[in-house]
């Protein structure tokens, strides 16, 4: 802004106002600019706290403690809706369960495990009494267990074919027909095939580490035909696979996520393209099912492919991918817990503020609600229903009033504002699960089933082939079912690959993991 010299100003009234009213315009301006940098300011000072707490910070989605929840300057809490109130005589108390003393000492060994009995008894000599020298008579025992592990074991499987031949006519000879094998010609039997898939994709092992240990051992298996192998069980798994699809498409809701993945050797696309896995799951809420499928695109078309039939609810986050398939016989249900991740992310890069009571009041509720889905997870689907409604309800109206009032009070760009709005938008989906029993609260369930393959890809970082990531797909899919069945996966994957051969289409039903019983492989 310039100075101007009060001598050469003019008497004349009209140039003096136009004057000052100029003068009032440029300080305005410079107001709203010194804003606009301020604004700048605080949201990359935000992005930058964000970023040194994915580099530097805790992970974990626990919700803050109450006196963190609450610790916000009173002045924020008077100006807001009372999100916080009391609960009132006549509603229903939410007890929390009561506090249960842990026991000392070390847990009890599985009785499953065999059990080797080492003696260790007196010697002669020490069998006499210090008191008076009689012999000492047995009067009981004292038994202590410890745990032994004896490290992997590899053996030789002889196949002995007898052969006959007729000594008369010297040219009828018979030989006993050898076992239909899962791989024709292959030295692996079922146990190696289920030892190397789940030591890859239920414990994150990459192959060319197994064949490390393999030469540890004295036995020289390349990591070729180890992935070979995988490439070949993935596909005797594909109409195991196809039962389990439609078992998952009859249901009434599916979980779906997603997940980037690389491969390097992938018809028309450069080795560094990103390409993803996808995951549903469903079905039985006692023994869901869960499909891994790997595809190179994340369009809406894969999600209508893969529901294709299914009529029901879909449990998603909020990518736009999944809106295609939402606007026929599928109804589309929000995840509390991505909505709850954005106030949470808005309280670390915020600090202790005013602002970040807001975000703290929404956390709050948020965690009510959990504690609602804690209290009913044992409950029927119309009980579960019935309290929902009467409890969940009220605390939902009384969030969306704050909520419309809050979205004009913050800038849209900031980490809050950014939470706001995906609150709002979100807001329809985020409610649908109250009016139904049977629909989940969020999609942690196809989160955490996604997690073994997320962990196994830092280890083997990526897939060399096309049809490897659909062989990997193919077995994380049997394994991680399995074990939401309660099997464990080399028990059942082995026990899958030796029926396999030998079993028809008709009876290959009998063959699912949650048609068959976990003891059933532990007694084997």
């Amino acid at each position: 802004m310039q100075s101007t010299d009060i001598k050469s100003l003019s008497d004349d009234p009209r140039h003096l106002k136009a004057l000052l009213l100029d003068q009032e315009n440029q300080l305005e301006l410079k107001e709203k600019q010194l804003t606009a940098k301020d604004l700048e300011i605080k949201l990359l000072q935000e992005q930058l706290n964000l970023a040194l707490h994915h580099r530097f910070g805790k992970t974990s989605e626990k919700h803050p403690g109450q006196h963190e929840l609450f610790d916000e300057p009173e002045d924020v809490l008077e100006q807001e809706i009372d999100l916080t109130d009391k609960v009132s005589d006549n509603a229903d108390i939410i007890e929390a369960p009561a506090h249960s003393r842990k026991t000392r000492g070390r847990k009890a060994l599985p009785e499953h495990l065999p059990r080797v009995e080492v003696i260790h008894d007196l010697d002669e000599a020490d069998r006499v009494c210090d008191h008076d020298g009689h012999v000492l008579h047995k009067i009981g025992e004292e038994v202590s267990e410890q745990l032994e592990i004896i490290p992997a074991q590899i053996r030789v499987v002889r196949n002995i074919r007898i052969k006959y031949g007729c000594r008369a006519c010297e040219t009828g000879v018979k030989t006993a027909a050898m076992p239909t094998q899962l791989i024709p010609k292959s030295m692996a039997t079922s146990g190696l095939l289920a030892y190397v898939a789940v030591s890859k994709y239920a414990d994150a092992l990459p192959l060319y580490r197994q064949e490390q240990m393999f030469k540890r051992i004295g036995v020289d298996i390349s990591r070729a035909t180890l992935a070979f192998w995988m490439v070949h069980v993935g596909k005797v798994l594909g109409p195991v696979i196809a039962l389990l699809e439609q078992a998952l498409l009859s249901g009434d809701v599916i979980h779906m996520d997603e997940t980037p993945v690389q491969v390097l050797n992938e018809p028309n696309r450069k080795p560094e393209s990103q390409s993803y896995m996808w995951v549903r799951m469903g079905g039985n809420t006692d023994h869901p099912i869960v499909l891994f499928d790997y595809d190179p695109s994340r369009s809406s078309e894969v999600p209508l492919r893969l529901l294709d039939g299914f009529e029901g609810h879909l449990m998603t986050d909020a990518y736009a991918g999944y809106g295609a398939v939402t606007k026929h016989a599928i109804t589309g249900i929000g995840c509390w817990a991505h909505a709850r991740r954005k106030f949470m992310e808005a309280v670390k890069v915020q600090g202790k503020s005013k602002i970040t009571g807001k975000a703290q009041l929404v956390l709050s509720e948020i965690q009510k609600l959990y504690a609602i889905e804690r209290q009913i997870a044992e409950k029927p689907v119309d009980e579960r229903l019935a309290i929902r409604q009467a409890r969940a309800g009220p605390i939902l109206d009384k969030m969306k009033i704050w909520l419309d009032k809050s979205l004009h009070q913050v800038p849209p760009k900031s980490a809050l504002g950014k939470a706001l709005h995906y609150l709002a938008n979100e807001w329809p989906r985020l409610i649908h699960y109250v009016g139904d029993g049977r629909l989940p609260i969020d999609n942690n369930p196809c989160e955490n089933a996604i997690r073994p393959f997320v962990i196994g890809r830092k280890n083997w970082l990526f897939s060399h082939s096309q049809a490897g990531a659909e062989a990997s797909a193919n077995i994380y899919s049997i394994i991680e079912t399995a074990k939401r069945s309660g099997h464990e996966p080399w028990h059942y994957l082995n026990y899958l690959l030796e029926k396999l051969p030998t079993t028809n289409e008709a009876d290959l039903e009998k063959l699912l993991p949650h048609k068959l019983s976990p003891i059933t492989f532990e007694k084997e």
